[in-house]
């Protein structure tokens, strides 16, 4: 099932489990996967976009082998907050995904996502060629961790 927000993706979360972020992208997916407490994400890898059904039978995989509970797309939004084209391309993304994996789906802004992960590897030195390889997984990772943070930001409130 596809939620609009974080506070309904929470609800429908197992306890203890882990959740996946992905940014998605025209040639590739960036794959992060957190802990079971929800309190770290961590880049995986980047899946090269091929059809559909290939893609989302890797990430099937990826959510079989590491006890998935939950996947927080990256929302592309424009600058201004409006969606465009990509935001539409997203959601079909995850309305296909729904039926195939049956896991709760929520949505992140993810706008500037990139750009941080960029500079993060930047920072840390990395090659040109290194970033090439990781930046979409490195991507996806800030995208999860900024869900996670705002999902334990709610859970305390609702203490």
């Amino acid at each position: 099932m596809i939620h609009e927000t974080l506070e309904g993706l929470g609800a429908a979360l197992p306890a203890r489990s882990a959740l996946m972020g992905l940014d998605l992208g025209t040639r590739t997916i960036g794959v992060a996967v957190s802990d079971r407490m929800r309190s770290v994400a961590t880049p995986l890898r980047t899946v090269k976009r091929r059809k559909f059904t290939l893609d989302a039978a890797e990430l099937l995989e990826i959510a079989r082998h590491r006890e998935i509970g939950g996947v927080v797309l990256g929302l592309p939004r424009n600058m201004d907050g409006t969606e465009g084209p990509r935001a539409q391309s997203t959601r079909a993304f995850a309305r296909n995904l729904a039926g195939l994996m049956g896991l709760p789906i929520g949505f992140w802004d993810e706008r500037l996502s990139t750009v941080a992960a960029e500079r993060a590897l930047l920072e840390a030195d990395t090659s040109r060629a290194r970033r090439a390889e990781v930046i979409d997984h490195v991507a996806a990772s800030y995208i999860l961790q900024g869900a996670l943070d705002r999902l334990a930001h709610l859970d305390g409130e609702s203490r």
